[in-house]
């Protein structure tokens, strides 16, 4: 009995050595598996860390423009609307340009065309014995002056800042890109009136963007060697011209 014991003991402590055995190969395999995870989240991250976005953005192209509806506009997430507000702003431009409609002039004919129907309907109403048509009171709210008047002048305050900083001349990229953007505006404007300029950008405003979401990376690429090339060459333009040495 004493013997047969002693085995059955014996057999009990194998079986414990092997569940220990197959129990650490199971946490073992465990623990490397989730750090080969771990590696691969980090070497993720890193990878995503690395990668050059215009004008160093960290947030979606959607998200960029503001969100919401206007961002679906400018994206053509809401093709049908997008459409429209093209289809208008054409036929604004092609009006007032091409046809040479002036403001003053189409701004009376839609008002005396208005006030004409709406005079004839409030007297056709008594003939035909229906009621009059009730027109709203349009009432310009105080708040509504005031926010967009206090929204001008942020605006306004930070450009004359960033002029004032431009011209006290410790920035030279600074001024090379302010002077750059000018020069420019002054070639579009001589070219083209302020009607077909503001035409031109919006029509930009609803392209350009729909465009580089679609070909991001690509886009992205090219500006990353364009930027890496403009820097070698300011730096060469101020070791000549300043004496300073980056």
């Amino acid at each position: 009995m004493a013997d047969h014991a002693g085995e059955h003991e014996k057999h009990e402590s194998v079986a414990e050595s092997v569940m220990d055995k197959i129990t650490e190969k199971f946490h073992g395999s465990d623990s490397s598996s989730s750090d080969s995870d771990n590696d691969i989240k980090s070497s993720a991250t890193a990878v995503k860390t690395k990668i050059y976005r215009l004008f160093g953005r960290e947030t979606p192209v959607h998200k960029v423009l503001g969100g919401g509806k206007p961002a679906d506009i400018f994206l053509w997430r809401d093709k049908k609307t997008t459409g429209c507000v093209l289809g208008v702003a054409t036929a604004i431009w092609v009006l007032f340009e091409l046809l040479e409609y002036h403001l003053l002039s189409l701004v009376c004919h839609f008002l005396i065309l208005g006030l004409a129907i709406l005079f004839l309907w409030s007297n056709a109403s008594t003939f035909i014995s229906k009621s009059r048509p009730k027109f709203p009171e349009v009432i310009i709210s105080e708040n509504v002056v005031v926010s967009v008047a206090s929204a001008l002048t942020v605006e306004f305050n930070r450009a004359f800042a960033i002029l004032r900083a431009v011209a006290s001349g410790k920035d030279l990229k600074k001024f090379l890109a302010v002077i750059a953007g000018l020069w420019v505006l002054s070639v579009l404007g001589s070219c083209s009136n302020f009607l077909t300029l503001f035409y031109t950008c919006f029509v930009l405003l609803h392209t350009v963007p729909v465009l580089y979401e679609k070909y991001e990376d690509q886009v992205d690429a090219f500006a990353e060697k364009a930027e890496h090339e403009i820097k070698k060459q300011y730096a060469v333009f101020d070791v000549k011209h300043t004496g300073n040495e980056c």
